[in-house]
């Protein structure tokens, strides 16, 4: 696809460093791993920076990372020693954060720049498989920590311009996240579970409008408290659905995973 306008994207991340270590089953992440490493050639886009809205970071307003050099926050617990030496020393983007906080107090939103805090792992993470060269500039973006999904559409809404400027937007989170039903590992998905797998991979596809209303009522949806008991790891989908404005959504990857389906979608560009 051209390079003029970038696609949005919302990626799932996994489970702490999951792509770094072994696991039991040793293939649970690989359906994952293949897809972040071969998505930048498959969508045919060079970005000029990355935006990306992390599941990890809340704050009580819109709050980014002006960091010029950021360093990695190692904010997971219990896993090999060797993940917390972990690199991927992309440059930060402190302009586009500016100019980032100009667009969010535009549409309305208190917001705030955090000059200390790290790129947390549903940053690094997933981008040192999609990046691995560390040579695009990223800047990280709170949610809110009410957790407000209309807020959080608006924010997409309002950051929408970038896609013309080869900011490519993320979204890193998961689209299902209950860890006890995780932890379990089920032979099959709970039937809940899947209900609401397929309801968001309809959901992004619909007209901008209708996928709006449905992302704004999320709660609504079959299995939505099962899937999400807090909605921390699907929000970042709600503001790369906002930022798509009318280009419709796909589902561009889909796995089973700890006995739950785990789905990774793509606004714009073409299948």
């Amino acid at each position: 696809m051209s390079t003029a306008v970038m696609p949005t994207l919302f990626l799932p991340h996994g489970a702490g460093p999951c792509f770094f270590m072994e696991w039991e089953p040793a293939d649970t992440w690989q359906p994952m791993q293949r897809w972040l490493t071969g998505l930048l050639p498959a969508l045919g886009v060079s970005p000029r920076a990355l935006l990306v809205i992390s599941a990890h970071w809340e704050e009580s307003a819109f709050t980014l990372n002006s960091q010029a050099t950021p360093a990695l926050l190692y904010d997971y617990y219990g896993f090999p020693a060797h993940t917390y030496q972990l690199q991927w020393p992309a440059p930060g983007a402190p302009t586009l954060a500016t100019q980032v906080e100009q667009l969010i107090c535009k549409a309305g939103f208190a917001t705030a720049q955090e000059p200390a805090r790290g790129l947390d792992h549903g940053v690094f993470i997933p981008l040192k498989l999609v990046v691995p060269e560390a040579n695009i500039s990223v800047l990280q973006l709170s949610l809110r920590a009410d957790m407000d999904p209309a807020a959080h559409l608006a924010l997409g809404q309002a950051l929408a311009p970038l896609r013309e400027q080869g900011v490519l937007i993320i979204g890193s989170g998961m689209s299902f996240h209950n860890i006890p039903l995780m932890r379990a590992s089920l032979a099959t998905p709970a039937p809940a579970a899947t209900a609401f797998d397929d309801w968001l991979a309809e959901v992004v596809t619909l007209p901008e409008a209708q996928r709006t209303q449905a992302l704004t009522h999320w709660l609504q949806a079959p299995g939505a408290r099962l899937a999400h008991p807090d909605a921390e790891h699907l929000l970042p989908l709600h503001v790369v659905a906002g930022a798509a404005g009318s280009d419709r959504g796909y589902r561009a990857f889909h796995t089973v995973a700890m006995g739950v389906p785990l789905a990774g979608y793509v606004f714009g560009g073409s299948k």
